[in-house]
């Protein structure tokens, strides 16, 4: 059984206002947004030790970095459900001067958000540069990153994995959304990845996989996991196993969602799989 609940009902919700927000404005990346709903619930509402009056400093509290920017729709939303901010301002989402742009962004101060992520391959630099500042100032708390598998074709990241490794970044937990899938295609199309787990443990982390990472339990479970490996002198990671699309039958089991915005037919269907349970905004 799940530890509450009610995460499955805010699942829904959540899934309810990504496809809100993006059939609006006509544009955004549902796909993987939806596929990752459960990663963000789990580690918002179950996982994270944080504080939704926000500070930029957050001492003695857990960071969380969003790599994969283009799916703001499921960030925004974990956060206005979370407290972070109205939800009604969902309702903004991708107009201009709005504070939530299509990819987060600092400069409008919203609450929740503390780099700009538009440019894939640069959030887990960021993510081992806050681990290290906690280190330094003896902050027990742990930094969490999410990246998308699409994304790990940047060179960047390798140059990271081997950094985090080399200088024991102990406290660090990062997370690989492993959807197979990108905008233009699969990644084993598009450029394979090849066996990411055996590339992780050679570069010195310690890897944990999850086959089910749609289960909202299975994350909690291993999430946990997780940090009962951190201060090892070895960074964690988790492969996780996603559906792009998942809970709307049509956007599944393709990479056609990506970046394509429903239909009101579609929307409907879509809505309908997924009926209200919080309120929507």
């Amino acid at each position: 059984m799940i530890e509450d609940p009610s995460l499955e009902k805010i699942c829904t919700q959540i899934r309810r206002d990504i496809l809100r927000m993006v059939h609006k404005v006509n544009s955004g990346h549902p796909g993987g947004s939806l596929g990752c709903t459960e990663f963000f619930v789990a580690l918002y509402f179950e996982i994270m030790e944080h504080d939704t009056s926000f500070s930029m400093d957050a001492r003695l509290e857990d960071l969380f970095f969003l790599s994969n920017g283009h799916i703001s729709p499921v960030f925004y939303s974990t956060l206005a459900r979370r407290g972070y901010f109205p939800i009604e301002e969902l309702n903004t989402f991708r107009l201009i001067d709005s504070r939530l742009q299509g990819h987060p962004t600092t400069h409008e101060g919203l609450p929740g958000i503390r780099i700009a992520s538009g440019s894939l391959g640069q959030g887990l630099s960021v993510a081992i540069g806050a681990a290290l500042s906690k280190k330094l100032n003896n902050d027990p708390k742990t930094v969490y990153v999410l990246m998308g598998d699409g994304e790990l074709q940047e060179g960047q990241n390798w140059e990271a994995l081997m950094y985090a490794s080399a200088n024991g970044v102990d406290n660090l937990i990062a997370t690989v959304d492993l959807n197979g899938k990108q905008i233009d295609g699969s990644t084993e199309e598009v450029l394979s990845l090849g066996d990411v787990r055996k590339k992780f443990e050679a570069f010195g982390w310690d890897v944990l996989e999850l086959n089910e990472g749609n289960s909202i339990e299975r994350i909690i479970e291993t999430l946990k996991e997780a940090k009962n490996k951190l201060g090892k002198r070895k960074p964690v990671a988790i492969l996780l196993k996603t559906e792009m699309g998942n809970g709307v039958s049509f956007m599944m089991n393709t990479h056609a969602w990506h970046g394509k915005a429903p239909s009101d037919d579609q929307l409907e269907i879509a809505l309908s799989e997924n009926k209200e349970t919080l309120g929507d905004y």
